[in-house]
């Protein structure tokens, strides 16, 4: 999670692409996220809890706010992200905004 974020923050699309798990990519994701990243100002991340996860499990949960300004607005994102491992490596699979 904190990965990703700092993706967002750094503008790398590219890593964001590649941390997504491919069986929720389609084919607008990455100009959805190029264009995400382009009028966003992300401003901090709180991890509020994590479920599952662990070196044995296959879906990992991650609850978090991340704050950010857009059009001269403060807003904040909050999302409870589901990951999935996917070739060994964990995958931002979906998330449900809170």
């Amino acid at each position: 999670m904190r990965s990703r974020y700092c993706a967002f923050v750094m503008r790398n699309s590219d890593y964001l692409v590649a941390t997504h798990h491919p069986a929720t990519r389609d084919e607008e994701l990455e100009s959805d996220l190029i264009e995400t990243i382009a009028n966003t100002r992300w401003l901090g991340l709180e991890i509020v809890s994590r479920s599952q996860g662990g070196p044995k499990d296959k879906l990992g949960k991650v609850h978090f706010r991340a704050s950010f300004q857009r059009s001269g607005s403060i807003h904040v994102h909050e999302e409870i992200s589901r990951f999935k491992r996917s070739q060994g490596q964990w995958r931002y699979l979906d998330g449900k905004m809170i």
